[in-house]
C-alpha cells in the first residue's frame, strides 16, 4: 500500500527535521525540501530509513516559483498528499527596519509568506475533496514575534508571521467543508541555528520557563494537528512558546 504523503519544507535541520522524523515514524512517506543544505537533508533522509520509513529529499527555493512547481511535481510522482507542513523560513537578518535592505525585505516577505500561499494553493487543489481528493491537513509554521513585533530585530520578519496567522484564520474558513483543516504552529524561542550566535543564551534567563524550547517539541505539535486527535482543530495558531 503507497503510503499518504507528508511534504514539510525546510526539513534539513532544526524544526524541518524534528517534524520529517517524526512524520516518517507515524507512518507518511516523508518529502522534505531543503535550499542549498543537501548534505543535511540526504542524513535526515537516512536516518528516517535507517529507522525503516521512508523519505526523499528535494531542492526546493519556496521563494521561487519554478521551484515549488517543481516540488510539486515531485509530491504527484510519489502518490496522495495528505499533509503540508510549509515551515522553511527566513529572517532577513538583524536590524532596525530603516538599515534593512531591499532584497532582506523581499526574501523574507517571498519565502515566509508568498511561497507559503502558493504552496497552500497547490496543496489545496491536491487535498480538496471537492478537487478529487481525500481531504488532510495544512499546517504552516508562525512565530510568537508576529505577536510582539520583533522591534530593533527583524520586525519584517514578525510582519510576514502576522501574515501567516491571518492566512490561517481565512483559509481555515474558506476549505473546511473541503475535507482540509488549515492551522499553525507558533514557536517563541527554540534551540536552532535561525537565532545569531548568543542569542539564546542571553534572553533564556527572562524567559516563562527559563530556557529555550527545542525541535521536538515544537514537532509534537505539529503532528497533534496533523492527527486525528485534532479533528475539530482548525483556524487555531498553537503556541509553543514556554508561556511567552
Amino acid at each position: 500500500m503507497t503510503k499518504p504523503v507528508f511534504l514539510v519544507t525546510g526539513g534539513s535541520r532544526g524544526i524541518g527535521e524534528a517534524i520529517a522524523l517524526d512524520a516518517a515514524a507515524a507512518g507518511y512517506f516523508v518529502l522534505l525540501t531543503y535550499a542549498s543544505a543537501a548534505a543535511a537533508a540526504e542524513a535526515v533522509v537516512q536516518r528516517i530509513r535507517d529507522a525503516g520509513g521512508e523519505a526523499e529529499a528535494v531542492q526546493a527555493d519556496t521563494g521561487e516559483w519554478a521551484d515549488i512547481e517543481r516540488l510539486f511535481a515531485a509530491v504527484d510522482a510519489r502518490g496522495r498528499l495528505a499533509v503540508l507542513c510549509y515551515n522553511g523560513g527566513v529572517t532577513g537578518g538583524s536590524t532596525t527596519m530603516a538599515e534593512v535592505s531591499n532584497e532582506a525585505l523581499f526574501e523574507t516577505v517571498n519565502v515566509n509568506l508568498t511561497g507559503a500561499m502558493i504552496c497552500a494553493r497547490e496543496a489545496i487543489r491536491r487535498i480538496s475533496t471537492r478537487r478529487g481528493g481525500e481531504g488532510g491537513s495544512i499546517i504552516f509554521l508562525s512565530s510568537r514575534a508576529s505577536l510582539y513585533g520583533s522591534p530593533n530585530d527583524h520586525v519584517w520578519y514578525a510582519a510576514s508571521k502576522g501574515g501567516i496567522d491571518s492566512l490561517v484564520y481565512g483559509l481555515a474558513r474558506e476549505v473546511g467543508t473541503e475535507g482540509i483543516r488549515v492551522n499553525a504552529v507558533s514557536p517563541g524561542p527554540i534551540r536552532t541555528e535561525i537565532h545569531s550566535p548568543g542569542r539564546l543564551e542571553r534572553i533564556e534567563s527572562s524567559l516563562p520557563m527559563g530556557r529555550a524550547g527545542e525541535p521536538s517539541e515544537v514537532a509534537s505539535a505539529v503532528m497533534f494537528l496533523a492527527s486525528n486527535a485534532a479533528s475539530y482543530v482548525a483556524g487555531s495558531i498553537l503556541a509553543v512558546g514556554g508561556g511567552r
